[in-house]
């Protein structure tokens, strides 16, 4: 099943962002597609990578709904489908690059997308929703939302039919009412016997389906009659052309076979899968089969960015840029096409341009050579394909490229096996991971031997157990009802509770996202007794720990 994607109508002014300069990225709207469509397509078969970013409507909106060190490629996986299926792409930044010598060579646009699937009748099918943090910092960005107004033709439309016009153009014209597919076909053969009318068929939107009416066309001249086929004809390739929209853009990255970088790869294919290609599947595994045949190879800035161990939290694009820059010798000079507008520039579209720069800039401190040799644009070069089609979080230590494995650092991160693992909540907020860890010490000899305790919001924590058996003997001497002592006791009586890692991702599987994690918890656990063996073991799966990515709430 594939969607269609309209562009946006262009605006009578464009608002600038008064303080930054700018380099030139083609606006590309509704007015000028068919043009930038033949642009693009030139310039993607001439270079040899595809840089992309993408502008959304929304993300997560709590905490543990990002993506998060606890989450396997599944439960990661499932939060990016849950925001692909929720919320929708507004601007779609696309950036053919090359790379010759110390020179990157960019293509850059910024496709402006209204957000709605359509159906034959030309009206919105379905909702989508606004986070209001992402449109206040779009709002920051100097972001156009007058740009995001479809100038639909049904407005036209209606029009002519309030006004009662039997006109088409200029010419007169005269509606004729049909009620089948055969009373379709005998007004047609009618309207050959009259060699000054053109006969067009027409879509009437019904309740009910493809019910049709034909327009019969007065001409006046012969040459008037060829001039209207001939408009005739542009207007239905450029009909043709608006229902396959954007998506036509996605065909010919797909068709190139060229590697396609991104900064955030789960949550940006997601999104275009949902959007252009198919319905998410409910697995990753599934999800990473399709995509892989769209799109052969993909390359994310944070898995090359992991290779260079001294920023490892550094997520910001230009943070990043501007830190290698200042420690390595890697001068890039950024030649850009659209120039011609100089004078006068966007600033949306920008980022598109920075992950161009920083994936080149990783490149060449990795030693990676990114030119290719002529003849052999498909051939990506071993110690760049080693990095492609990483779409589990960040994880760059997995011998398997279906290991259930999420970020990693290359500080003192170490694999742990999910089964070690376990959940609590239901403890008031305030409470720290240090003082959580010293009530569990004081409490039972099952924290005797080493374990960690981290925070995933404030009634909500994650520990784990070193120690492997200790995580299931500490479940079972909850369910017991078992003695604890000191405060941990007290806490288990006004409330505290505890689970095994199956319940998070039965929690992420279900689709209760409400915004306390505890609550979910909780219904899942009320919903579910007892997870089966058989199911725990079908889904063992391992993550990489890492103290310094945990969310540290003691510092908040």
């Amino acid at each position: 099943m594939h969607f269609k994607r309209f562009l946006c109508s262009a605006t009578a002014t464009r608002r600038r962002h008064p303080h930054r300069q700018q380099r030139a990225v083609k606006q590309v709207e509704k007015s000028n597609f068919s043009e930038a469509l033949s642009d693009i397509k030139a310039r993607i078969t001439d270079s040899d990578f595809i840089a992309i970013s993408l502008q959304k409507t929304g993300g997560h909106s709590a905490p543990w709904q990002r993506t998060l060190p606890i989450d396997t490629s599944e439960t990661a996986y499932l939060k990016s489908k849950r925001a692909a299926d929720r919320f929708q792409i507004l601007q779609f930044s696309v950036c053919p690059f090359s790379v010759r010598d110390t020179k990157l060579i960019t293509h850059p646009y910024n496709f402006h997308l209204f957000p709605r699937d359509e159906l034959k009748i030309g009206m919105p099918s379905y909702s989508f929703s606004f986070q209001s943090s992402y449109l206040t910092s779009m709002a920051g960005e100097g972001f156009d939302f007058n740009a995001c107004i479809n100038n639909d033709a049904l407005i036209s439309a209606l029009r002519k039919i309030v006004s009662g016009s039997e006109v088409y153009g200029d010419r007169p014209s005269l509606t004729i009412d049909v009620c089948s597919e055969r009373q379709v076909q005998l007004a047609l053969d009618a309207l050959k016997e009259f060699s000054d009318v053109i006969p067009l068929r027409q879509q009437v939107p019904l309740k009910g389906g493809g019910v049709q009416a034909v327009r019969a066309v007065l001409t006046s001249s012969e040459e008037d009659k060829n001039l209207l086929e001939k408009e005739i004809e542009n207007k239905e390739q450029e009909q043709r052309l608006q229902v396959v929209g954007f998506r036509e853009v996605i065909e010919l990255i797909s068709a190139s076979e060229k590697p396609v970088v991104a900064h955030n790869s789960l949550n940006d294919f997601t999104f275009i899968h949902s959007k252009f290609i198919a319905p998410l599947p409910p697995t990753m595994d599934e999800f990473t089969t399709t995509l892989h045949s769209v799109f052969p190879y993909i390359l994310d800035l944070n898995h090359l960015m992991k290779e260079i161990g001294a920023f490892e939290k550094m997520n910001n694009i230009s943070g990043a840029i501007s830190y290698l820059e200042s420690r390595f010798s890697a001068p890039i000079t950024m030649e850009i096409s659209n120039r011609e507008d100089a004078g006068e520039v966007d600033i949306y579209g920008h980022i598109v341009l920075r992950v161009c720069r920083l994936f080149v800039i990783l490149c060449s401190i990795l030693k990676i050579s990114l030119e290719v040799p002529e003849g052999q644009s498909r051939q990506l070069s071993h110690s760049l394909h080693r990095y492609t089609d990483k779409l589990y979080p960040c994880s760059t230590k997995s011998t398997e490229p279906d290991a259930e494995n999420v970020r990693i650092s290359t500080g003192n991160s170490r694999i742990v096996s999910t089964d070690n693992i376990v959940f609590l909540w239901g403890f008031k907020g305030g409470l720290s991971a240090r003082g959580l860890k010293d009530l569990l010490c004081d409490s039972h000899d099952v924290f005797s031997e080493h374990f960690d305790v981290r925070m995933i919001c404030r009634t909500c924590a994650v520990v784990v157990f070193w120690t492997p058996g200790f995580s299931e003997r500490f479940l079972r001497i909850m369910d017991s009802g078992d003695t604890f002592s000191g405060k941990f006791r007290d806490m288990i009586s006004v409330g505290l509770r505890a689970s095994s890692y199956e319940m998070y991702r039965k929690v992420c599987e279900s689709g209760s996202w409400k915004s306390d994690l505890a609550e979910c918890l909780d219904q899942a656990m009320d919903e579910t007794e007892n997870i089966s063996e058989a199911k725990s073991e079908d889904k063992k799966s391992v993550i990489y720990w890492n103290e310094d990515d945990m969310i540290n709430f003691d510092d908040l």
